[in-house]
């Protein structure tokens, strides 16, 4: 996963906040809104079935529009989809994606 580690480092521009996100996104210091959003990535990507629409109003209540909710689960679903992909067929990473 080094080449999303990349990508959130070019996006945060802030090597500590990228080290404590890695070390657990739950303590890092992010936003009240950013942990809401990224607590119901985790359970939409590890228990999709225990979904329900507390989850949906929890994000409401974080100032998320309904907009924003249905771009937060395409995102999630996106990625889940696109790893299984790649993990199914035992993609490896490209050589040519350079390292940190």
């Amino acid at each position: 996963m080094t080449h999303h580690r990349r990508g959130l480092r070019r996006l945060l521009r802030d090597d500590a906040l990228l080290t404590r996100i890695e070390a657990d996104w739950r303590t890092a210091g992010l936003s009240e809104q950013r942990l809401a959003m990224l607590t119901y990535a985790v359970k939409l990507t590890l228990h999709p079935a225990d979904m329900v629409e507390t989850d949906v109003e929890n994000l409401r209540n974080h100032g998320f529009s309904d907009v924003d909710i249905l771009h937060i689960v395409e995102v999630t679903g996106y990625y889940a989809y696109v790893n299984r992909i790649a993990d199914g067929l035992g993609v490896s990473l490209e050589t040519w994606i350079p390292g940190d």
